[in-house]
C-alpha cells in the first residue's frame, strides 16, 4: 500500500491558534476553509475526532465530505453511544455522501471518567470485548442480502437489514491503543491499526504485536498508523526556538481549567496510551532523530501529544523512520493546526514523497 498522510479537523478558529489542543465549539466558515486547506494541500485523509463534549462527529464528517473532493474523512466513533445497526445505516449513508471516501476510527475509550460522561459505566476490558462484537455487526449488517439476526453478549435484535450500503461493500476499519486488549481486537478485526507517537524501538515492537494476533487469527495484518505533533522551521534552531515557546502555550493551558473544564479528567491518565508517553517522557525529553517528548508532560498525554522538531528535511527523515519499521499512514497535525497543516503540506508531504518515488525507481531499476 501506499504512503499516506492523515490530519485532524478542528471545527474552531478559537481552538486553532498556538499549542490548541481541544476543539470549544463550531465555527463552520473556519471549518471549511481549514477542510478544503487540507484537500488543496494533498493530505490523504483527515481524523474527525470525539469527544462528549464536542460538536457532533457525524454531522461534521459529512460537513468535511461535502465540501471536499479528495480527502478522506476518518470518522471517531464510540461504540457505546450508538446502536450497531443505526450506526450501520448512519455510517453507509455517509460512505454514500462521500462517494465511498469514508473510514471509521473505533474508540474504545481510554477513560472511564470521559465514557460515565454519556452513561457508558462498562469496564476497560469489556469496552474491548463490545467494540469487537460491534465491528462484527457493522459488517454483518454492510454484506447481508436479506434480514440478520444476532444474540451476543452486549447486543441483541432480530430480522434487521438496511437498504443503504457502503460504496465498495466495507467501510475500512481503523482500531487504536496500546493495551493488549487493543492490539487483539486491532489484530483480529481491524483494517488499519493507530499508534501514538513513540520511539522507533517501542513502536516496532507494538506493530510486531499487533502483527502477532492477526497472524493468529489467519487474516491480513493491518495498516499501521501513527501520530505526531511536528514543530518545523527553516534551520534547527529556530525550530527548536518555536517549540519552547509552544510548550510554554500548553502549560498556560494547561493551567487553565475553565478553557480545558469540558476535556479534563483528573490524576494519572486511565488509559494505557497515555501511560507508555508519560514513561517513555521519563526516560529523556529527546529520542532517535527528533521525537520529543515534553508536549505530553505537559498536556498529561491527552491524546496523541509527542512532536517532531527540526527543519521540514529533518522532520521528513524522521518520518521515513517509522516507515522503514511498517508505518504506511503518518498521521501530522500542529499544535498551532490550521497554520501547521498548510506547512506542512508546503514543506513535509513533498519531501516525504520525492524520497519515496526515488526508492520506488531506485528499487524498480535494480
Amino acid at each position: 500500500m501506499p504512503v499516506e498522510f492523515i490530519s485532524a479537523v478542528h471545527t474552531d478558529a478559537g481552538a486553532s491558534g498556538p499549542a490548541a489542543s481541544s476543539r470549544t465549539g463550531l465555527d463552520t466558515a473556519h471549518l471549511r476553509r481549514y477542510a478544503r486547506a487540507l484537500d488543496d494541500g494533498g493530505f490523504d485523509h483527515t481524523l474527525v475526532a470525539y469527544h462528549s463534549a464536542s460538536p457532533d462527529a457525524f454531522q461534521i464528517a459529512q460537513f468535511v465530505a461535502t465540501h471536499t473532493e479528495r480527502v478522506r474523512p476518518i470518522l471517531a466513533h464510540r461504540p457505546g453511544v450508538i446502536f450497531p445497526t443505526h450506526a450501520a445505516r448512519a455510517l453507509a449513508t455517509l460512505d454514500q455522501i462521500s462517494d465511498g471516501r469514508l473510514t471509521l476510527h473505533i474508540i474504545s475509550g481510554g477513560s472511564d471518567e470521559e465514557q460515565r460522561r454519556e452513561g457508558d459505566y462498562l469496564d476497560k476490558a469489556e469496552r474491548y470485548e463490545r467494540s469487537d462484537e460491534y465491528i462484527q455487526i457493522l459488517r454483518k449488517v454492510w454484506q447481508a442480502d436479506g434480514p440478520v439476526s444476532h444474540e451476543g453478549k452486549y447486543f441483541r435484535f432480530e430480522g434487521y437489514y438496511s437498504d443503504v450500503k457502503p460504496v465498495n461493500g466495507l467501510v475500512p476499519i481503523s482500531v487504536g491503543g496500546s493495551s493488549q486488549d487493543a492490539y487483539r481486537v486491532g489484530g483480529q478485526q481491524g483494517d488499519i491499526f493507530g499508534l501514538w507517537g513513540e520511539p522507533l524501538k517501542e513502536t516496532a515492537e507494538q506493530i510486531a504485536a499487533v502483527n502477532a494476533v492477526a497472524d493468529a487469527a489467519g487474516r491480513p495484518r493491518p495498516r499501521i498508523w501513527v501520530s505526531f505533533r511536528p514543530i518545523i522551521a527553516p534551520t534547527e534552531e529556530l525550530a527548536w526556538e518555536k517549540a519552547n515557546r509552544t510548550l510554554g502555550v500548553l502549560k498556560d493551558q494547561a493551567r487553565n481549567t475553565e478553557l480545558l473544564r469540558h476535556y479534563r479528567t483528573s490524576g494519572r491518565p486511565a488509559n494505557v496510551g497515555s501511560q507508555r508517553l508519560l514513561d517513555i517522557a521519563e526516560r529523556g525529553e529527546v529520542h532517535d532523530r527528533c521525537l520529543w517528548t515534553a508536549p505530553a508532560v505537559a498536556t498529561n498525554a491527552a491524546g496523541a501529544s509527542t512532536a517532531l522538531v527540526g527543519t521540514p528535511e529533518t522532520v521528513a527523515k524522521a518520518l521515513l523512520d517509522y516507515v522503514d519499521i511498517g508505518c504506511d499512514l503518518l498521521s501530522i497535525r500542529g499544535y498551532d493546526p490550521l497554520n501547521d497543516a498548510i506547512d506542512y503540506a508546503r514543506h513535509i508531504l513533498p519531501l516525504v514523497r520525492q524520497e519515496l518515488a526515488h526508492r520506488a525507481t531506485t528499487t524498480h531499476a535494480a
